[in-house]
Parts: C-alpha cells; sequence; structure tokens
C-alpha cells in the first residue's frame, strides 16, 4: 500500500473489493506504475465506479489519486 505522502503515476491493472473485516467493503487498485512496479492502492467507491482496467492514474504528493483523461 502506498502513503499520502507517495507520489506516482501509473495504470490500473487490477480493480478488487472485498469486505476484509467483515463489515467495511475496501475497494483497492492494482497500479502497474510508469517505471514498471506494481503498488496497491486504496480509493473510495466513487473514484473506485469511474475507473476500469487499463486507465491511467496519478497522485500528486498529499493529494488523492484522480484519473487522467483519455485523449483522443
Amino acid at each position: 500500500m502506498t502513503t499520502n505522502e507517495d507520489a506516482w503515476s501509473g495504470t490500473v491493472a487490477k480493480k478488487s473489493r472485498a469486505l476484509l473485516d467483515g463489515s467495511n467493503l475496501y475497494r483497492r487498485l492494482e497500479i502497474r506504475l510508469d517505471d514498471g512496479t506494481h503498488v496497491d492502492v486504496k480509493v473510495d467507491r466513487d473514484l473506485w465506479k469511474q475507473l476500469e482496467v487499463g486507465d491511467r492514474l496519478v497522485k500528486e504528493e498529499g493529494e488523492k489519486p484522480h484519473r487522467v483523461p483519455h485523449r483522443v
């Protein structure tokens, strides 16, 4: 898992959600970073619903991750 202080950019490799503690639904993304490594990121429901595998995300230091719009 990354911390709020990390900055990164990458592509959604996998989406998952689970009731890890039996009462709260956790939404996670596996992100393939631009350098080829992978990180797991916990995200809120709104962002999780917006994303599909292959979408680009950017996270600035101290900020929440956000989706990068597709270019046509």
